[in-house]
C-alpha cells in the first residue's frame, strides 16, 4: 500500500513536473507591427503662421505644443468653459467609459484562469435503502445511512501551448484599443464642440451684418419712398428697395435656425437639456480672426498620436493572439484534478481523521477528429488577422489624408480670405458711387440694388470664409490627434 501511494505521487510530482516545464511553450506567431506606407513630409503647403525655417517640423519643447486641453490655443474663455464641461458631463464620453471599464474587467477574468480554481460543495443527507431492494441483506435493520461531506476541490489547466497566456495577452490589447476608444471619443467630442461653437458665433456675425443691413435698407426705402412722394423717382424703385429690405429680412430669420440649432447642440454636448442652455451673442472678428498657430508633426509621428490608429493597431495585435489560440486546440491539454474532504455517517464522525479522503492527478485530453473544425477555427483567425491590418492602414492612410486636407484648406483659405477682403471693399466702394449717382438722378434704382446685393452677398462670404478657417484649425488638431500620444495607453488595464 505505501509503495503504491510513492508509486501514484512520483507520477503525479513528474506529471506536474513537465507540466510546468512545457508552460513555458507558446504556439502561434510572434507578433509585429504591420507596415503602413508613409511619406517624409506632408505634401500641402502652410499657412504663414504654420511656417519655420525648414518648413513643418516636429514642435519643440514649448508652451505652444498641442496637449491635452489643445482648445486654448484658441484663446477664447467662454470656448473653454464649455470645453470643461465635455469630461464631466457627456453622456456619449460617459458611455465609452463604461466600456473601457468593461474590457479591464474582461482582462481580470482571463486572467484568473492562470491560477488553479477551488471550490467547496457541503453536503448532508440520509438515505434508506428499500426492503424489497434486490440483495438486500434482511437480517439487519434497515434504519437509513447519513451522509456528510465536506469536499474541496480544486481544477487547474496547465498552460502548455500558451493559450492561456495569449487569451489573457489578447484580453490586454482589446482593454488598450477600448482605452484608445475613449480617447478617440473624447477627442471627436471636444472638436465637435469647438466647431459648433465657432460655427454659432458665425451665425452671431451673420445675424448682426443682418441687422445692420435692414436698417441700411430701411433707410434706403424711406429714400425711395421720399423720392416717389416727390415725383422724383418711379413706383417701381419704392417696389424694389421694399423687396430687397423683405428678402434681407428672411434671411435674418433663417439665420435665427441655424443659430437655434448650434446652441441646442453645444447644450446636449455639454450634458444640458437645450431648454436651460443658452449662449449670448458673440459675433466672429472678421477683420483679424484670432487662428492660432498648430505646432506640427511628421506623418510618421501621426502612427503615435492619433488613438484611433492606436485603437486598429492594438486590434491588429488582438487578432494575433487569436491565431496563436486557435492553433493551441492542435495539441493536447494537460489538466491537473484533486479533491479532498472529510466524509462521514454523522455529525460526530464527520470531522474525524478517519473521516479523511482525497484523490488528485493528471489529465491529458487530446481530440483526435473533428472533421476540419480547428483548420476552420485556424483559418477564421488568419483571416479576421488579414481584415485587421488592412484595416489598420487605412486607419492610417485616412488620417494622412485628413492632415493633407485641412493643411490644404487653411492655406487655401487664407488666400481666399484676403481676396474676398478685396472684392467687398471693391462692392462698397461701387455701392457708394451708384447711391451718390441715383441720388443725383443719374442711374436708376436697379444699379443700387445690384450692388446692395452685391455687397451683402460678399460680406456674408467675408464671415463664411473666416468661419471656414476656424473649421479647418479644429479638424487638424483633430487629424493631429490633439495632444493624445499612445504612450498614454494603460500597460496594465
Amino acid at each position: 500500500m505505501i509503495r503504491s501511494r510513492i508509486r501514484h505521487a512520483a507520477i503525479l510530482t513528474l506529471a506536474v513536473g513537465l507540466g510546468l516545464a512545457l508552460s513555458g511553450c507558446r504556439v502561434g506567431p510572434q507578433y509585429m507591427r504591420p507596415a503602413v506606407p508613409i511619406a517624409p513630409a506632408f505634401k500641402e503647403a502652410l499657412p504663414d503662421n504654420f511656417k519655420s525655417e525648414d518648413g513643418w517640423k516636429p514642435a519643440q519643447p514649448s508652451d505652444a505644443q498641442l496637449k491635452g486641453d489643445w482648445w486654448t490655443l484658441f484663446n477664447d474663455p467662454q470656448l473653454n468653459t464649455l470645453e470643461a464641461q465635455i469630461d464631466p458631463a457627456n453622456q456619449t464620453l460617459k458611455e465609452t467609459e463604461d466600456n473601457f471599464r468593461a474590457a479591464r474587467a474582461t482582462v481580470r477574468f482571463n486572467r484568473a484562469a492562470e491560477a488553479p480554481t477551488i471550490g467547496v460543495a457541503p453536503g448532508i443527507g440520509t438515505v434508506r435503502d428499500s426492503n424489497h431492494q434486490p440483495y438486500l441483506n434482511v437480517s439487519g435493520a434497515n434504519t437509513g445511512d447519513g451522509d456528510f461531506v465536506l469536499p474541496f476541490d480544486l481544477n487547474y489547466e496547465i498552460d502548455l501551448w500558451g493559450r492561456v497566456r495569449r487569451t489573457v495577452a489578447q484580453a490586454r490589447d482589446q482593454a488598450q484599443a477600448s482605452a484608445a476608444d475613449l480617447e478617440t471619443s473624447r477627442l471627436s467630442l471636444h472638436a465637435e464642440l469647438a466647431v459648433d461653437y465657432f460655427d454659432l458665433r458665425s451665425a452671431d456675425a451673420q445675424r448682426k451684418l443682418l441687422d445692420d443691413t435692414v436698417k441700411a435698407f430701411q433707410s434706403a426705402l424711406q429714400l425711395t419712398e421720399d423720392r416717389y412722394n416727390g415725383g422724383a423717382s418711379p413706383l417701381s424703385d419704392v417696389t424694389q428697395a421694399r423687396t430687397q429690405l423683405q428678402a434681407a429680412q428672411v434671411a435674418a430669420t433663417d439665420v435665427d435656425i441655424q443659430r437655434a440649432a448650434y446652441e441646442h447642440a453645444i447644450a446636449v454636448l455639454t450634458g444640458t437639456p437645450p431648454a436651460a442652455f443658452t449662449l449670448p451673442p458673440d459675433p466672429i472678428t472678421v477683420a483679424a480672426p484670432t487662428i492660432p498657430a498648430i505646432p506640427g508633426v511628421l506623418p510618421s509621428q501621426l502612427l503615435e498620436r492619433r488613438p484611433d490608429i492606436a485603437s486598429s493597431e492594438r486590434t491588429v495585435a488582438a487578432a494575433n493572439e487569436q491565431i496563436g489560440i486557435a492553433r493551441a486546440a492542435y495539441y493536447p491539454t494537460l489538466s491537473l484534478s484533486a479533491v479532498a474532504g472529510f466524509e462521514g455517517t454523522s455529525a460526530i464522525n464527520w470531522l474525524s481523521w478517519p473521516s479523511r479522503f482525497f484523490a488528485a492527478g493528471p489529465t491529458f485530453s487530446e481530440t483526435l477528429f473533428d472533421h476540419g473544425r480547428r483548420r476552420a477555427t485556424s483559418d477564421i483567425a488568419l483571416a479576421q488577422y488579414d481584415g485587421t491590418v488592412a484595416a489598420y492602414r487605412q486607419t492610417t492612410l485616412t488620417a494622412f489624408q485628413q492632415v493633407e486636407d485641412n493643411l490644404n484648406a487653411l492655406h487655401n483659405l487664407e488666400i481666399e480670405a484676403g481676396q474676398q477682403h478685396d472684392a467687398t471693399a471693391s462692392a462698397q466702394q461701387s455701392l457708394d458711387l451708384f447711391n451718390t449717382r441715383y441720388e443725383d438722378g443719374v442711374d436708376t434704382y436697379l444699379q443700387v440694388i445690384t450692388w446692395q446685393t452685391a455687397l451683402l452677398e460678399n460680406e456674408r462670404n467675408d464671415i463664411a470664409i473666416t468661419q471656414r478657417r476656424f473649421e479647418a484649425s479644429v479638424l487638424l488638431v483633430k487629424a493631429l490627434g490633439g495632444g493624445w500620444n499612445a504612450s498614454q495607453l494603460p500597460q496594465q488595464p
